[in-house]
């Protein structure tokens, strides 16, 4: 997701600097169409935000796209990876939005920045909590619920189970998958009343959005193999996306779902 994951599990960063370019195939770092991201910004935007807090950002995109529609919003994203910052600082510029967002390099956890009106945090419950999942879920939503502010909006992208997933199917995914990993997306939404929100929407990645997500991810680095056979980095980039293409295809495809829930803080 956006986030680094933020990542979707059994996808880890490509070959570095004179390998392949880095994910420029992605407009967000998660299985995110335009349609939806679209609609989810015109409901965020609704409650006239004039702050927004983005966990996890990496390149910030639809945090950028809240504070395009909210012209009184500043922002702040928040991530350990560089490299992905330095592409949000780089697209903020470019759409004017540089005086209105920073993009700070450092843990979520336990941040000093916040509480906001909108708070996002897509793929990166995990930097909110040190506990196993699917107890960092729970841990994660509370402590979402102390980062927005009275009648703003959380945007939790996170994952579960669409259905349980068989021992051959948790054998291909990364490496000690557990079926007690992810919730259902109905005890994710509990999880989510019981940490103090309603939820105003509850929608989920469709299989469209996760090809695109899946194929854009690897993109880059298949192209670069088919014209750089014999680099050095080949064998080690080719190994590298064969292993994530198949815990995809053989793993998790059809199994593990993302929910994007839009929730309300419960006043009081």
């Amino acid at each position: 997701m956006d986030s680094s994951t933020a990542t979707t599990p059994g996808t880890p960063d490509s070959p570095a600097q004179d390998g392949p370019p880095r994910l420029t195939r992605l407009a967000f770092h998660g299985p995110l169409s335009e349609a939806r991201a679209g609609r989810m910004v015109q409901r965020l935007v609704a409650s006239e935000p004039r702050s927004v807090l983005d966990l996890g950002c990496g390149w910030g995109e639809l945090m950028l796209r809240v504070l395009d529609e909210a012209p009184g919003a500043s922002g702040v994203g928040i991530d350990l990876n560089g490299e992905d910052l330095a592409r949000g600082r780089a697209n903020a510029e470019e759409r004017g939005l540089g005086g209105r967002v920073a993009f700070v390099e450092e843990s979520a956890t336990d941040t000093a920045h916040g509480p906001a009106d909108v708070v996002l945090c897509l793929g990166a419950s995990h930097a909110l909590s040190s506990a196993e999942p699917p107890l960092a879920t729970a841990e994660a939503l509370r402590a979402l619920r102390g980062l927005v502010n009275p009648g703003g909006r959380v945007v939790l992208g996170e994952g579960f189970w669409q259905r349980t997933p068989t021992a051959t199917e948790l054998a291909a995914m990364w490496p000690d998958a557990r079926a007690d990993e992810h919730l259902s997306l109905g005890d994710l939404v509990d999880a989510a009343i019981e940490a103090g929100f309603r939820p105003l929407w509850v929608e989920a990645a469709n299989d469209e959005e996760w090809e695109e997500f899946e194929s854009a991810y690897r993109s880059d680095a298949e192209e670069w193999l088919a014209s750089h056979p014999d680099h050095p980095l080949a064998a080690e980039t080719r190994a590298k996306v064969d292993t994530q293409r198949a815990s995809w295809l053989r793993g998790y495809r059809g199994v593990l779902g993302i929910a994007y829930l839009t929730l309300v803080p419960v006043v009081g």
